[in-house]
């Protein structure tokens, strides 16, 4: 069994999202959003961590998943983005998680099949993956997307290792 908290970072709306596999199902635990409001910028971030902390402490993951940060065409929304990005990072760090990383094209891939796929399209596939009974609130959507990516990824991986070695069925 593992449990995962996916992210998507924001300086003003920050998603979360806890899956719990096991024997390949997916259960979504909780998923939501971290509203900061227009305060100062320490007051925003300092919400957030307070509030993945509090994530963190009600539902135990063992290992979180943070979208990349990507390119903005404005510096300072890049910068905001970064910030909270880090604080989400510190947040999961100070519980001992590993953390991992995956861009939005990545994540989108993963669990729509379209690296560009919109957020609609995003918020459908999670909700029919997780069997959910309503569509999470688009910001929750994109971290339990992160968090379908690496759970996903992970089972890849293990495929292939599980596999090394073996050449048409038979071991070496």
């Amino acid at each position: 069994m593992s449990i995962v908290l996916g992210i998507d970072p924001g300086s003003r709306v920050t998603g979360y999202g806890v899956i719990r596999t096991e024997h390949n199902r997916m259960d979504c635990l909780t998923a939501g959003t971290i509203r900061t409001g227009d305060g100062a910028a320490a007051e925003r971030l300092r919400l957030i961590f307070r509030g993945l902390s509090e994530v963190i402490a009600a539902h135990g993951p063992d290992q979180a998943v943070v979208e990349k940060v990507f390119m903005h065409e404005n510096p300072s929304s890049a910068l905001k983005l970064g910030q909270a990005r880090g604080v989400a990072i510190v947040a999961a760090g100070c519980a001992d998680l590993p953390v991992f990383e995956y861009s939005a094209t990545q994540i989108k891939q993963a669990v729509v099949g379209r690296g560009h796929a919109d957020k609609k399209q995003v918020q459908h596939m999670v909700t029919i993956l997780l069997q959910l009974q309503s569509r999470p609130v688009a910001d929750a959507a994109d971290a339990l997307a992160a968090a379908i990516c690496h759970i996903n990824t992970q089972a890849g991986q293990q495929r292939i290792a599980a596999g090394h070695g073996m050449r048409f069925g038979r071991r070496r």
